[in-house]
């Protein structure tokens, strides 16, 4: 189960990024709390970009068989959480992120993802 969730995790930072999302980290919540094994945060500029993402990371992980169990705050489009049950992403737009800091947060669950590995691998 723990495989899917990080495959699952790695698809949805991999969508996100297609849409140019911004800042985007992996956190393993699943460390250190059970509501979920994995986050994944983003950034968007404006809800437009923060629609194509969340329409991105639907679709794509529709068509990989996840089913999104809900999702909240698209019409708003300030912070958009979709909800897979073992990886949630959240997407805001610049001012709600910051506000919200949802890394200072979970600062106690190590980050993962792509970026991440890339940047070990380089130092």
């Amino acid at each position: 189960m723990a495989e899917e969730a990080q495959k699952l995790a790695q698809l949805i930072e991999s969508l996100a990024l297609d849409k140019k999302a911004g800042a985007v980290v992996v956190l393993e919540v699943g460390r250190v709390s059970l509501i979920a094994d994995y986050f994944v945060i983003a950034t968007g500029a404006n809800k437009a970009q923060v629609h194509a993402i969340a329409d991105q990371v639907m679709a794509g992980a529709k068509e990989a068989d996840y089913t999104l169990l809900h999702r909240e705050g698209y019409a708003e489009a300030l912070w958009v959480l979709l909800d897979y049950g073992s990886v949630v992403m959240h997407i805001f737009q610049p001012a709600e992120r910051d506000f919200y800091n949802l890394e200072r947060l979970w600062s106690h669950a190590p980050r993962a993802g792509m970026i991440d590995v890339q940047a070990q691998k380089e130092s």
